[in-house]
């Protein structure tokens, strides 16, 4: 075939004097349709220049070029071998992923961020930004505020005032897609090229990202960041897929759930029937053994007692083995045959609606991490790693939910994420605290706020350093923030003692206790 010589691109700067070879597959080679064949095949490409330097394939005309901008083709062409796509790479659109990716491109970088939801056996998925703005703690927050609203007007259910579910449903996916966009728009102003589709590595430093019209593209990068966050567990028994609703599905129901059974003793299992119980709907949850495992077990058995005083059923020592659909509608109808964790007697119930929240999985299962050599737990796909957030393979890193033994927590990997990026690219010394307590906001809303049960952990050998702070009450997690950054710089119980209080609040308690739990003294509050 004939082959000409050809410009050099960047001619008279880093390219100089470099021989281009240009072929036409077309007209100068008897095979040429073969070869375009196989180009295709390879590359994925059929428009042409398809460009390639040192045997790596570049791309058309404005990926050459693109090329050249961001210094890659000069590199190429001085012989340099290992060049990528884009500096760093993250995969999941959650909390942590967009904070680190944000941080990484103010940093100078080329980043991609690559996000998608696969939707829940009932079909539901969402936007950026990941659960805890589409599923997590955004619309609990509002329909936990909607139940406050509902409660503080108990009179006027009397005269005509009801709770509309559909018109809280819509205002808080309203609410939710303007953070979806912003987040859009956020990564676009700092050049964080976004792209909806699923991930999967093929190789070490190469990712298949597929669409949701199945349309497969092929990325490279020197580092990536898996964040690809946790999804609820489900039963395993029959019915579970098929009738019942995870936290996944509960905030944008389209109806009213109805008469609700909530399987789990989770904070999530607790936080949702809590703002449900307060909405005014019939509320059982089914606990296998004790409340909120891994939390002060005297604060969990007092948020149980707190919720049977507000109408919230609780069916302990039971664990559903069936759900039976007894009738379709919206909500429709359901059976739950359920069995004793202490004899073989079993149990049925009707419900118009399950609720699942027994505990979430990591989503590290079908992202390729065996194509790329990273190691999981093969018990709860959770992926280990170093202080530095690094897995074992060392340009792959790991923030968020997913990683063993760390905290599941937004605000953990919002820092988590910024805090890697100035690492790795900014040359911080910088680590991350995980020692960070757990949300408490799970408590049914009331209107009794003058009252509330609070306790502190105190280091008797540590100059009564407050290591652990307890609070059961209206507004916990607004109480809770500035404690939090209070123990963070070593609160001690004479600092507490010191303080002048804001009055009247329920925060104001922590500077004026007196009596120890060992000491079995009167706790009640009389007067200011």
């Amino acid at each position: 075939g004939r082959c000409v010589p050809g410009p050099s691109p960047g001619r008279g700067e880093e390219g100089e004097g470099t021989a281009t070879l240009l072929t036409s597959l077309n007209c100068c080679l008897d095979d040429g349709s073969n070869y375009q064949e196989l180009l295709l095949e390879m590359t994925r490409q059929k428009t042409v220049p398809n460009v390639f330097v040192n045997k790596t394939h570049i791309g058309g005309c404005d990926k050459t070029m693109q090329a050249h901008k961001d210094g890659i083709l000069q590199k190429l062409l001085c012989g340099e071998s290992e060049v990528y796509e884009y500096d760093l790479i993250v995969i999941g659109g959650g909390s942590g992923g967009l904070a680190c990716s944000k941080e990484a491109a103010t940093l100078g970088k080329k980043v991609m961020v690559l996000d998608y939801v696969v939707p829940t056996p009932k079909g539901n998925s969402w936007g950026l930004g990941g659960t805890c703005v589409n599923v997590g703690c955004i619309p609990k927050k509002l329909m936990h505020q909607t139940a406050l609203l509902g409660t503080s007007m108990q009179d006027a259910r009397k005269f005509g005032w009801e709770h509309n579910w559909e018109t809280m449903k819509t205002a808080v996916n309203n609410y939710i897609g303007s953070l979806n966009w912003g987040y859009r728009v956020a990564l676009r102003d700092k050049n964080v090229n976004y792209v909806n589709s699923y991930a999967e590595f093929i190789e070490p430093h190469k990712i298949k990202a597929t669409n949701k019209r199945g349309k497969e593209t092929f990325h490279t990068a020197a580092k990536f960041i898996l964040a690809t966050g946790e999804r609820p567990r489900y039963l395993g028994i029959p019915g579970d897929k098929e009738y019942c609703i995870t936290s996944d599905d509960l905030f944008s129901l389209p109806h009213c759930p109805g008469k609700t059974l909530v399987i789990g003793a989770s904070y999530v299992a607790l936080e949702c029937g809590g703002f449900l119980a307060g909405l005014g709907l019939d509320v059982t949850v089914m606990v296998r053994s004790i409340l909120l495992r891994g939390f002060d077990q005297d604060m969990a058995n007092r948020a149980g007692e707190h919720m049977e005083e507000h109408g919230v059923k609780f069916l302990r020592k039971y664990v559903p083995v069936k759900v039976e659909e007894l009738e379709a509608g919206t909500p429709g109808r359901l059976k739950v045959t359920a069995k004793s964790t202490e004899s073989d007697e079993t149990i049925e119930g009707e419900y118009n609606t399950v609720l699942i929240a027994v505990g979430r999985d990591a989503c590290t299962g079908k992202i390729g991490l065996d194509q790329a050599g990273v190691k999981v737990n093969p018990k709860n796909g959770k992926v280990p790693v170093n202080d530095e957030e690094q897995t074992n393979v060392p340009h792959i890193y790991a923030i968020g939910d997913i990683l063993e033994g760390k905290w599941e927590l937004t605000p953990v990997a919002i820092q988590a994420g910024k805090l890697l990026a100035r690492r790795l690219y900014a040359g911080a010394s910088l680590k991350v605290y995980h020692s960070l307590f757990w949300p408490l906001e799970f408590t049914v809303p009331n209107r009794d706020n003058n009252k509330c049960y609070s306790k502190i952990i105190c280091n008797k050998l540590d100059n009564d350093r407050v290591i652990g702070f307890h609070y059961l009450g209206p507004n916990a997690g607004e109480v809770t923030q500035g404690y939090g950054a209070a123990m963070k710089c070593g609160l001690t119980k004479e600092q507490l003692d010191n303080t002048i209080g804001i009055h009247p609040t329920c925060a104001e308690i922590f500077t004026t206790m007196e009596v120890t739990k060992s000491s079995g003294g009167d706790i009640t509050q009389a007067g200011c």
